[in-house]
């Protein structure tokens, strides 16, 4: 990881530690108020659940800005440096295409989801923005692999040892 950060990197990160803290306060009141006051917080499992959404969206991403999805890396071996860089672009590029095209369907399902006008059980919040949010991170997940495409790549020294201990 750079010492620089884009602002992307620094918008996303922000809002995912505030819905982190705010999960964590939220679930420590309601279980201070369940517990201790008999008196848990209306709607705080459905706060959550919307706060875990946008949280798991919002992290989509960074992950793909880092390069920090799970990857296999078995053929990399008999591959010279230009084809794995080409098979990198190739990768970045077909996850870019699926998932703009994954962005679009979720848009869709947002749609359909404002018309029937879907809201939580409880505290009656609508659905729809938040899958509105899903497809714009989408969006945006995708557009970063397309661009990775045609940028540079930088090849991966390390190679896995299963005997070796994990530093970080």
């Amino acid at each position: 990881m750079t010492a620089r950060h884009s602002w992307l990197d620094i918008a996303l990160g922000a809002l995912a530690s505030v819905l982190l803290m705010f999960m964590v306060l939220l679930t420590f009141a309601d279980v201070m108020g369940r517990y201790v006051f008999d008196a848990p917080i209306k709607g705080g499992f459905e706060l959550t659940e919307l706060a875990l959404l946008v949280l798991i969206f919002a992290g989509l991403p960074l992950a793909s800005r880092g390069d920090e999805h799970v990857t296999m890396d078995f053929i990399d071996k008999i591959l010279s440096p230009a084809a794995q860089i080409m098979l990198q672009r190739i990768v970045h590029l077909l996850c870019g295409a699926l998932i703009v095209g994954l962005s679009w369907l979720v848009y869709l399902k947002a749609g359909k989801i404002m018309d029937y006008g879907d809201t939580t059980d409880v505290l009656k919040v609508p659905v729809g923005p938040f899958v509105y949010v899903m497809a714009l991170m989408v969006l945006v997940t995708g557009i970063i692999h397309v661009v990775k495409a045609f940028g540079p790549i930088l090849l991966s020294q390390e190679s896995f040892d299963p005997d070796k201990s994990a530093t970080t």
